[in-house]
């Protein structure tokens, strides 16, 4: 079938009416997926309280709409001249994260009814980070959060979602999500896999997302993301829960995954009803207890999510050996001392606690319980990177002081922007005030800038430097 150049195949149509639900029609799913997709954000907590945000960004004609399966979620309308969201100061900063509101499904249920921050957990396919940030934002930068990703160019894109957003508590991993549950089995207290899928619920947004499409092409999906489930469960604790995701819309990359993992653990694995999980659940929840979200429920994507709970530790028959050094060290009590006294001006120093790490001249800033995995897997990121230590000089990252900064000069919203251009701020009241100073906006730490008469001289790192920032 085509429509608005929109190829939905008869071979998927004819897929889906088995798992389509009696009150919902083949006709409205095709109706809503040749719509346009309303425009959601996810406000970054970790940075800006929602009433904050909300005050900075009506004057530019942002109406919000609360999304209610999350907490931060919201809908935006726009005006139609309006600046393109990803260019604005306030998305750099990382006040906010661009995300469709379906998606922000799978880490709601992931946190559906625990009551204390979780130890460790793990988002095994992690990229490009909407629903790591997601989850480190729920964690309160608590805990211990593994992202994975196979990917090396989705990598990068992770790693600067993290960046952006401020979170301190994760550590990267670059393997095959299959052999997590061998290295670090019955190891986390709660896991997301939002699984490698067909993409068939995204069509309103990627009009391209059936142009590949194929029945016998799900096989090989089906075959991965079995492999995925598999390990994910393997590697939970008993007694943590595991949330299984797709925006696929077919009953095979779906129920079919979650009734092959029941049956492959059928002692030890059992489905946790998502019924509940917010108002209006119940039109799209399936018999099983999982939520299968068709783009005419909730005028969304499409998406599938489930969740599962683990009685008793597994047992691989693979008992893999790291033997990789590695490349880090504790710092002594003493060298703590002295870094923090070199940090305690421009940054927040409590927060580090004990877990200040030394590679050559770096010191980096691990989250807590890293030295009980960094034994058993190598890891692609660890944590934050704080400062370089130099004979003269030391440098203290962009990162830490993003996450941690003081912040003793707080930009308006031009001058930010000039900020992220690159240029120097000039100031209209000079200061007597010398040397590096913690730049904010909105009370925010954004970076480092250092006094020169009467302005200050930027200090954004060079690959950070964004010309198309717009107001």
């Amino acid at each position: 079938m085509t429509s608005n150049n929109i190829q939905i195949p008869d071979a998927f149509i004819d897929l889906i009416k088995d798992t389509l639900p009696d009150h919902l029609s083949v006709e409205d799913l095709i109706h809503y997926c040749q719509q346009p997709l309303r425009f959601s954000i996810r406000i970054n907590t970790l940075k800006i309280s929602h009433d904050d945000f909300i005050s900075i960004m009506t004057p530019l004609g942002w109406k919000f709409t609360p999304i209610n399966w999350c907490r931060d979620g919201y809908w935006i309308t726009l005006n139609e001249n309006a600046t393109a969201p990803g260019k604005l100061p306030e998305h750099l900063a990382g006040l906010f994260y661009i995300q469709e509101a379906s998606s922000m499904l799978p880490a709601t249920a992931l946190f559906e009814n625990i009551k204390q921050i979780p130890e460790f957990v793990l988002d095994l396919a992690a990229a490009p980070g909407s629903k790591t940030t997601q989850i480190a934002t729920l964690m309160g930068n608590r805990g211990l959060l593994v992202a994975n990703e196979f990917s090396s160019s989705r990598v990068k894109a992770l790693h600067a979602n993290l960046q952006r957003l401020g979170m301190s508590n994760t550590l990267i991993s670059h393997f095959d999500g299959s052999v997590h549950g061998d290295y670090l089995e019955n190891q986390f207290d709660a896991i997301l896999l939002d699984a490698p899928c067909s993409g068939e619920g995204t069509v309103r947004k990627d009009h391209d997302a059936f142009k590949n499409w194929s029945v016998e092409h799900l096989d090989e999906i089906t075959a991965l993301q079995k492999a995925l489930i598999k390990s994910a469960f393997m590697a939970l604790k008993p007694g943590g829960e595991l949330v299984y995701s797709t925006c696929a819309l077919n009953g095979l990359e779906n129920q079919g995954i979650c009734e092959w993992l029941l049956s492959t653990f059928p002692n030890n694995a059992s489905a946790v009803s998502l019924h509940n999980l917010f108002e209006g659940a119940e039109k799209s929840v399936t018999d099983e207890g999982y939520l299968h979200i068709w783009p005419q429920i909730y005028n969304s994507e499409g998406f599938f999510v489930a969740k599962f709970t683990k009685a008793s530790a597994t047992n691989s028959s693979k008992k893999p050996s790291f033997k990789s050094k590695f490349p880090f060290s504790l710092l002594s009590s003493k060298q703590q001392i002295n870094v923090l006294e070199a940090l305690e001006p421009l940054l927040r120093t409590a927060e580090f606690g004990d877990n200040l790490y030394q590679r050559d001249e770096e010191i980096w800033a691990f989250p807590a319980g890293s030295e009980q995995l960094t034994d058993k897997m190598r890891f692609a990121r660890h944590g934050v990177k704080v400062i370089e230590l130099g004979k003269k000089h030391h440098t203290i990252n962009h990162d830490a002081i993003t996450i941690w900064g003081k912040v003793s000069v707080d930009l308006d919203r031009e001058q930010y922007a000039c900020f992220l251009k690159g240029q120097d701020i000039a100031i209209d009241n000079p200061s007597k005030q010398k040397g590096e100073v913690v730049l904010g906006y909105q009370g925010i730490p954004i970076g480092l800038g250092k006094w020169v008469n009467n302005k200050i001289k930027n200090k954004l790192p060079r690959h950070l430097v964004n010309d198309h920032v717009q107001l």
